[in-house]
């Protein structure tokens, strides 16, 4: 399916442009709130989970939330995450707040991510005919690559010339706006899957995508690596305080080349076996962070790696075609869910060992620890990817 086919598809546009805001609140709000956290406290540690705690809240969503993603209705859902957002987000933005308080908002915008993620993708996949959710989703990730890309520029000035907490209140607006366009935009659907939401068949929908080798093998390719090289991505703060929207959005373009590539340019049969290579890739050049390179040159080294998360496009199209019928949005939620909370896990301890060491050092041990469970995991895909 070509891309221009996909805004022809009735529902494609308003959850496009309802995901496109959310993703620019979420980029301008984490740049804003790590400076922020930064500037009190000058903790590397602190910084990185101020951007990624949200990321790390997610595995709470995922065990307790995660069967509303098929058992609601999907516009009410969406509509009521992003509000759930920019109240959040209008709450940290108060100045003065404690440190304490800035967290536990983190934690509970992670708890409604986790379900907003697993709304958002299975309405999706409903939405695409039979084998147009990879073109589909490639869309989606590209524009956010473009919007990360301004967001982050645009976000770094304004945070240098209003405030961040004037940033904050800009991305609260842009929160609302999505939630609007959401509940004006969709039509009203019925849930995908029937029974109430529950935190009882949250685990017997996570136990039974679980029990599959093939899937576990998928979701752990989907989290691990990946998450990793975002705990690199988390310290760019602290390693240049100055040029950090710089390599944000740097590392944003290198991602959107990333899904060019893979959504359009590589060829079907080539997919699953583009997983590693780019895994790889994704990883290889934070290695030479240890050398602390020049902003121009780490921008540059950041922009290669990130055309490597190009990789997650085959490996969800994989996991659609393994996840059996009734829990696409509730599979999808998970991967969203776990491969989030990979990332605040490595943002956390990317940051603790900066603390101990130096943000540098920190991104290259990172980037090492990604690369060998790469290897590890297509070590152990290589018997079967049949599910078992």
């Amino acid at each position: 399916m070509r891309y221009r086919d996909l805004f022809r598809t009735p529902q494609f546009t308003p959850l496009f442009l309802s995901s496109a805001a959310q993703v620019a609140a979420q980029t301008v709000a984490g740049l804003a709130l790590g400076t922020l956290v930064h500037r009190a406290t000058g903790s590397p540690l602190l910084s990185a989970l101020s951007m990624f705690g949200p990321s790390l809240a997610q595995v709470l969503g995922a065990t307790l939330l995660l069967s509303g993603a098929d058992r609601l209705p999907p516009r009410a859902a969406l509509s009521g995450v992003c509000l759930a957002f920019a109240a959040g987000t209008a709450v940290l933005a108060l100045p003065g707040l404690p440190l304490a308080a800035v967290f536990a908002v983190v934690l509970l915008q992670g708890l409604v991510a986790a379900l907003g993620g697993g709304v958002r993708w299975g309405l999706l996949s409903e939405i695409l005919p039979a084998g147009a959710y990879l073109p589909g989703r490639a869309v989606f990730n590209m524009t956010n690559g473009l919007l990360q890309i301004a967001g982050f520029a645009t976000g770094g000035v304004l945070v240098t010339l209003l405030s961040p907490h004037a940033v904050l209140l800009l991305a609260a607006l842009l929160y609302a706006a999505a939630a609007l366009t959401a509940r004006l935009g969709l039509t009203r659907r019925p849930p995908r899957a029937q029974g109430r939401p529950s935190v009882a068949a949250t685990w017997r929908g996570n136990a039974l995508l679980w029990s599959s080798r093939a899937r576990r093998l998928v979701f752990l390719g989907l989290w691990v690596p990946n998450g990793l090289v975002v705990g690199c991505e988390a310290l760019f703060v602290p390693y240049d305080p100055e040029g950090a929207g710089t390599l944000f959005a740097c590392a944003a373009l290198g991602m959107l080349a990333g899904d060019v590539a893979v959504g359009r340019l590589l060829p079907a049969r080539l997919g699953r076996r583009a997983a590693t290579p780019l895994l790889l890739l994704l990883a290889g050049p934070y290695l030479l962070f240890l050398l602390r390179p020049s902003l121009p040159v780490a921008a540059a080294l950041a922009a290669l790696a990130s055309i490597g998360f190009g990789a997650s496009l085959v490996q969800q199209e994989r996991l659609v075609s393994l996840t059996p019928e009734g829990l696409t949005g509730h599979a999808l939620g998970l991967h969203s869910a776990g491969m989030l909370t990979g990332q605040g896990v490595s943002a956390v301890l990317a940051g603790t060992v900066a603390q101990l060491t130096s943000a540098a050092t920190a991104m290259t041990v990172t980037a090492g620890a990604s690369l060998v469970a790469t290897v590890t995991l297509a070590l152990l895909d290589r018997p079967s990817g049949k599910p078992r």
